[in-house]
């Protein structure tokens, strides 16, 4: 009988022979695996975006990664439209789409080509507001201001949706009118975050809004 072999693998032997093996067969050196294959060339990195915004046309060259708020705030310098979580969870940055609000912090600039943007730039001005500009100024409607420009924003979209016969989750019948109830305007504007708390005070503005265009 053969004496056994006194054999211990050890990390240096293994990866010499691994080497050899890789050389013998022609392959790099740095693994069998590997090929020589080139990679894929990647498209542009950017893109040049014709956009109507606030009636006004308006192109702009963007980084394909731009976000459509960023697009309004950086590349148009229209600052009205806030950046607050940058996540679609507090509203800030909401402004209106083909007449549909948005929140463009979760929107790529390049998704919106030949669309119509408009933003609290586009909707009044300090001598002629708005009536839910008004309204938010006459309920005091805002505290900070920061968050102002998107409930703005998506306050006018509430009472258009509304009259647009939209349900919302609070909606019982589906078939009859929607009316304009405080409960109808609360879940429509849950999108909208108000940190300083005046939350009372905008549905004031919104009802004073409604009631007045009814």
């Amino acid at each position: 009988m053969s004496p056994p072999i006194d054999f211990e693998l050890r990390r240096r032997t293994l990866l010499a022979g691994t080497t050899a093996t890789a050389l013998a067969a022609g392959l790099p050196r740095s693994g069998a695996a590997q090929t020589d294959s080139a990679p894929t060339p990647a498209g542009p990195d950017s893109s040049t975006v014709k956009l109507t915004v606030n009636g006004e046309q308006r192109e702009v060259t963007v980084d394909n990664r731009t976000t459509l708020l960023d697009a309004l705030r950086e590349h148009l310098q229209l600052t009205g439209t806030k950046k607050g979580c940058d996540h679609g969870q507090c509203g800030a940055c909401t402004c209106t789409v083909n007449g549909a609000r948005v929140n463009s912090c979760l929107s790529l600039a390049v998704m919106h080509d030949g669309d119509e943007i408009e933003t609290i730039e586009g909707i009044g001005t300090p001598e002629t507001l708005d009536p839910m500009q008004a309204a938010f100024v006459e309920n005091d409607g805002f505290q900070c201001g920061y968050c102002t420009p998107g409930q703005i924003q998506s306050a006018r979209a509430v009472i258009e949706e509304i009259r647009a016969g939209i349900p919302s989750h609070v909606t019982g019948d589906l078939t009859a009118e929607i009316a304009i109830t405080d409960t109808e305007i609360r879940e429509r504007m849950s999108g909208n975050i108000c940190r300083c708390g005046a939350y009372a005070n905008i549905l004031a503005a919104i009802t004073q809004v409604a009631e007045e265009s009814a």
